[in-house]
């Protein structure tokens, strides 16, 4: 049997640019509470969005750490797709301080047990893009895609429509997670 190929071509835009250009756009939109050259500041885009004068809610920031926090999102792969990153920008895994690597991985789990709760998927995909040759768009602050996946979830519609179906808003997912993380849970 020949292996068969599937073209992902759109894929090729997204890791050269699109990426950026989006990440401008979520700093530029209202309820993130930046404009303009903010981001140039000499901060990383998840810096600014941690720091923007606007609400955890509002920012879609699901929890936050001593040294890390948990962030929906905006550009999701499937709904609930969530980024555990640690609150300073660097790049690299050997860069973090010890209470940066342990609350990180610590908030990992807590993000698998909330997205399984809280939405009910079958599984969840945990990765890291460490640099921008491994897929890395904001590759000067590490971060760790917690994305959740439910049996059957996988269609034609991000490959032949260029599509996103995405079942669940933010907001709803946002609620939906927080209720169900551990460490704050009822």
């Amino acid at each position: 049997m020949a292996l068969e190929h599937l073209w992902a071509t759109w894929r090729s835009a997204y890791v050269t640019g699109v990426a950026h250009d989006r990440s401008d756009a979520l700093l530029e939109t209202p309820s993130a509470g930046l404009v303009g050259n903010q981001q140039s500041a000499g901060r990383s885009l998840f810096e600014n969005i941690l720091a923007a004068d606007a609400s955890d809610d509002e920012k879609h920031i699901l929890f936050r750490g001593e040294h890390c926090f948990v962030l929906l999102n905006k550009f999701p792969y499937t709904s609930g797709h969530l980024l555990v990153l640690p609150n300073r920008a660097e790049p690299d895994l050997d860069g973090l301080t010890t209470e940066e690597f342990t609350e990180l991985w610590s908030l990992v789990r807590d993000a698998v047990v909330a997205l399984k709760s809280g939405l009910g998927c079958d599984a969840v995909n945990v990765g890291l893009n460490l640099g921008q040759a491994a897929g890395g768009s904001q590759s000067d602050h590490l971060h760790v895609h917690c994305v959740p996946r439910w049996s059957g979830d996988a269609n034609f519609m991000s490959v032949a429509a260029e599509t996103r179906v995405l079942p669940v808003s933010l907001d709803e997912a946002l609620v939906r997670v927080r209720a169900s993380w551990p460490s704050i849970a009822p």
